[in-house]
């Protein structure tokens, strides 16, 4: 009997994941579920492009707009959920999309993390302190110290993640990465990677366009609604931080702008570079929709 197949689109922010997740989930009748680290947040559909109405209307979605930003939600729990999704959809469809950005996500439904260690309230409000009093940077160097793989992956620029990784390398006494790929998923599908990417050039041109529609489309009151809970690790995140300290006066309106898009335009280098890695990763244009079907159809002919 046939496995099952889940078909992985990624690559980095702004490439055109959605408009091929849901192109592919109608050719082959199936839903998508997201696995991106932001989406989750009913609150903040803007700023982490959450796919519209129409086009959630279009095919079923999950992992989108299910939880609060007052929710934690790491890896590790999102690898469990979805697996278990995934069983229960794979008795409806034999072929699953999921779409999403974010390796680390990715990475915990397909090969399972060993169970990592509940949160410390003192070392992490010691590592808040420290942020707070010296900077960002006393965070970056002690992880890099601590777990050089990691960090060499993670987004610098968003304390969440960095804290989070200094407190289970300190509680573990190991390395978060050695924990992330410590144990692989015995999974009852298979996985069919497909990666997009376009010229870098036009790549930042996406993004910075993007960035500047979230504006037009009200990001700056997204913004503004979620200001009071800024500390949350769910707003420690490109496109929040920069608004928040243009309210804070600390920067003007305009420079927040032109963060957000330099932000995002780093993140996307740091999202290719996790993913070159990978060798099983096959890479499209985004508009090679077409050539993307045959390549799954053809996969599964060879495994039928």
């Amino acid at each position: 009997m046939q496995r099952p197949l889940l078909v992985i689109i990624l690559g980095p922010t702004a490439v055109g994941k959605t408009a091929v997740a849901i192109a592919l989930a109608e050719k082959f009748k199936t839903c998508i579920l997201s696995a991106d680290s932001r989406q989750f947040y009913r609150e903040i559909p803007i700023g982490t492009a959450q796919p519209s109405a129409a086009e959630l209307n279009s095919v079923p979605h999950f992992f989108i707009a299910t939880n609060s930003i007052i929710e934690q939600i790491d890896a590790g729990r999102f690898g469990r959920e979805a697996r278990a999704l995934l069983v229960e959809e794979f008795k409806k469809n034999q072929i699953i999309i999921m779409a999403g950005g974010s390796g680390l996500y990715i990475d915990a439904v397909i090969n399972g993390f060993d169970e990592l260690p509940d949160s410390d309230l003192s070392i992490r409000e010691e590592l808040q302190m420290s942020l707070e009093k010296n900077g960002i940077s006393v965070l970056q160097s002690e992880l890099e110290k601590l777990d050089p793989e990691y960090f060499a992956q993670v987004d610098k620029d968003n304390p969440a993640r960095l804290i989070r990784a200094i407190e289970i390398c300190r509680l573990s006494g190991k390395k978060y990465s050695e924990l992330r790929l410590g144990k692989s998923a015995h999974l009852p599908f298979d996985v069919l990677k497909i990666g997009l990417d376009l010229p870098r050039e036009e790549l930042y041109d996406r993004i910075n366009k993007r960035v500047d529609a979230m504006m037009e489309n009200g990001l700056e009151d997204e913004a503004r609604k979620v200001f009071p809970n800024r500390k949350l690790n769910s707003l420690q995140t490109v496109g929040y931080k920069e608004l928040f300290d243009f309210f804070d006066g600390a920067i003007t309106k305009e420079r927040a702008i032109e963060l957000i898009q330099q932000h995002s335009r780093n993140y996307a280098k740091r999202q290719l570079t996790w993913w070159r890695r990978d060798a099983e990763i096959k890479w499209y244009a985004p508009k090679e929709i077409s050539e993307i079907e045959q390549f799954i159809i053809t996969i599964r002919q060879i495994n039928n």
